[in-house]
């Protein structure tokens, strides 16, 4: 098997605390992290755990500012996903039309 080196940044607590967490369970971070690799090509799916996460700045604004459109009623619901996608289709033709006539 031919090897690869990956590199990434993370937080040095992050990285201590699991590298803790190998070390007690007998094995090393490396490969926790080419389990973790071939389980995301198997699976094609990532899992994020906001648990220990606080919501940054811009998350909280765009929440605020969906909220307020949602009771301004700015907001377009779709029973279906082909309904959806007609009003896109709309939208995108509707926006070629303004641009095409400047």
């Amino acid at each position: 098997m031919q090897s690869a080196v990956i590199n990434f940044t993370t937080e040095e607590k992050t990285k201590q605390d699991a590298q803790k967490v190998a070390k007690k369970m007998g094995i090393s971070l490396s490969t926790v992290l080419n389990n973790y690799l071939k389980h995301f090509v198997r699976t094609k799916r990532v899992v994020f755990s906001a648990e220990d996460e606080t919501p940054n700045q811009w998350l909280i604004n765009a929440l605020k500012e969906s909220e307020e459109d949602e009771k301004a009623g700015r907001v377009t619901t779709f029973k279906t996903p082909r309904e959806a996608l007609d009003y896109l289709d709309k939208e995108i033709a509707d926006e070629k039309r303004k641009l095409s006539s400047h």
